[in-house]
């Protein structure tokens, strides 16, 4: 399989987990509105989001994959098995104690993530109870990650890609089935969503199972001192623990960073806390859909290359990973800039979503949008590094993008409110993206092929004539006062991004650039 064609299947999956996503946040917004107990749900679903893309998808992700990758070109399918086994052992029980932890310490949690909701007792009372409800989720995906690692590097990328859509099929049940449902019994509706994301982790887990047993990679778990302390003594799990103390403090960063955020926009306006999250749900397209994709099915493929020593192929990746970037998320972060307010009013204005909330969600999208080229590029320049297993310089990295960020807060919030918290994001996070790059080329890791400059010029002048377009389609029809008519707003929004798809590409074509060299490199 082609790296085309591996990252396209990863990015039509993860397409269809947006789609059902958004469709997700849509009916959310519909039937709850932005309120209090809106703010308490995502905050509380926050909490377990942050410990799993700590421990799950972030530090043991990346420790984990890369070790596996070697292990297999080194040791073959028997030692990576037994590699298997022993990072599983260890991981299930940790994962144990972690969701005991998180339960009893619900309220810690709520108070260091929003305490601004004690503004609203009732809200922080439902933050509380919704975390304990949700807390064990981690255990579920962190054992998901755990599954699509082992997939991903018998690149098996479908199932990984693909389990995400559980999850929003569940919310999307919980609200259609299950709110009613609470309401007739006297229950606070919102609290069916807790139920939904616990399905769903129950789902991604089990679908991961077939997958693993046609490879003959399903883990054996021991549950005896013998077998833990036999699992503790792998050197491969040494080597994973080892990598992951950078990793972690790396990933911390980030999810430290989103918890000031968060801890900020519970004391501005209520509502700041449900306005981001719909920003960030749209922002999430393009950096899931090209960024996740490509880190996804490089990772396996830098490791292996690292560890069978073929530099020109790890450098050739990186450089084919980087323009695809370059190529996608340029134009992407032109339509979150200009084209903002039409794309919320039409994905989210309705029932219980207001006028004045499509803007506050429009700013906030354009905050993030100045820093997208960063926000994806990071997806493929961090592999880049933890394929060499090197996760101390990622979170040196990491560190002084923090203290940016947090130093841009100080700058912005007083001024733009939630929207200064989207656009400190944005650019911490093309600041890390900038360092992350300079070091690949300072150590000599990535050598860029000739033709960046022409590239760039073309993408550059086909993105301006994107933004003319989409800032024509914008002011030329009233998306907000469409409302009424949401199916001529839904075919305006569908002719607009496929004229905007047309323009975009027809004008690359007319400069010269040749697209089929990302299909067959």
């Amino acid at each position: 399989m082609t790296l085309f064609k591996a990252a396209s299947t990863v990015s039509l999956l993860t397409l269809a987990s947006r789609v059902t996503g958004l469709v997700r946040d849509m009916l959310m917004s519909s039937v709850f509105g932005v309120s209090a107990l809106t703010d308490a749900f995502y905050v509380a679903f926050r909490i377990p989001n942050l410990f799993r893309r700590v421990f799950g998808e972030g530090a043991f992700s990346q420790a984990f994959v890369p070790v596996l990758a070697a292990t297999r070109a080194k040791a073959g399918d028997g030692g990576a098995r037994r590699m298997v086994d022993d990072v599983s052992t260890i991981l299930l029980w940790t994962l144990v104690l972690l969701c005991l932890a998180g339960v009893l310490g619900a309220p810690l949690f709520v108070w260091a993530l929003a305490s601004g909701l004690r503004k609203t007792p009732h809200a922080y009372d439902a933050a509380v109870v919704m975390t304990r409800i949700m807390f064990p989720y981690i255990g579920f995906m962190s054992m998901v990650a755990l599954a699509g690692g082992i997939l991903n590097t018998w690149k098996r990328f479908a199932i990984p890609a693909a389990s995400p859509v559980l999850l929003n099929l569940c919310l999307i049940l919980a609200l259609v089935v299950g709110a009613p449902a609470f309401a007739r019994w006297g229950i606070e509706p919102i609290y069916s969503q807790c139920v939904g994301v616990m399905a769903g982790g129950i789902l991604q887990l089990a679908i991961q199972v077939p997958a693993l047993r046609r490879i003959g990679m399903w883990p054996r778990l021991g549950a005896t001192r013998t077998a833990l302390r036999a699992a503790w003594a792998d050197e491969g799990t040494r080597q994973v623990l080892r990598l992951m103390l950078p990793a972690l403090l790396g990933v911390s960063v980030a999810q430290v960073s989103l918890l000031i955020n968060t801890q900020i926009a519970s004391y501005l306006q209520p509502g700041s806390v449900s306005w981001l999250n719909s920003a960030d749900r749209l922002m999430e397209f393009p950096t899931a859909l090209l960024g996740v994709a490509l880190g996804v099915v490089l990772m396996p493929q830098l490791a292996a290359a690292r560890a069978s020593g073929d530099v020109a192929r790890y450098s050739a990746m990186l450089d084919w990973g980087l323009r695809l970037v370059v190529l996608l998320a340029i134009p992407s972060s032109v339509a979150l800039l200009v084209f903002g307010a039409p794309l919320v009013a039409t994905l989210f204005h309705y029932g219980a979503f207001k006028d004045s909330d499509v803007g506050q969600v429009a700013v906030a999208l354009s905050g993030y949008g100045v820093g997208l080229l960063g926000l994806v590029a990071i997806k493929v320049l961090a592999p880049g590094y933890y394929a060499n297993h090197d996760m101390k310089t990622p979170m040196r990295i990491a560190v002084l993008s923090l203290a940016a960020t947090q130093g841009l807060n100080l700058l912005l919030v007083p001024r733009l409110a939630h929207a200064g918290l989207a656009l400190s994001i944005g650019l911490g996070a093309l600041l890390n993206a900038g360092l992350l790059l300079a070091g690949l080329l300072r150590r000599g890791s990535f050598r860029p092929l000739p033709g960046w400059g022409r590239f760039l010029l073309q993408v550059l002048a086909a993105s301006a004539l994107l933004a003319v377009f989409l800032l024509w389609g914008a002011q030329a029809f009233d998306w907000t006062a469409l409302r009424a008519q949401r199916w001529l707003r839904a075919g305006l929004m569908a002719g607009m991004l496929a004229g905007s798809g047309v323009l975009y590409f027809a004008a690359l074509w007319g400069a010269g650039l040749k697209l089929r060299q990302f299909v067959t490199r």
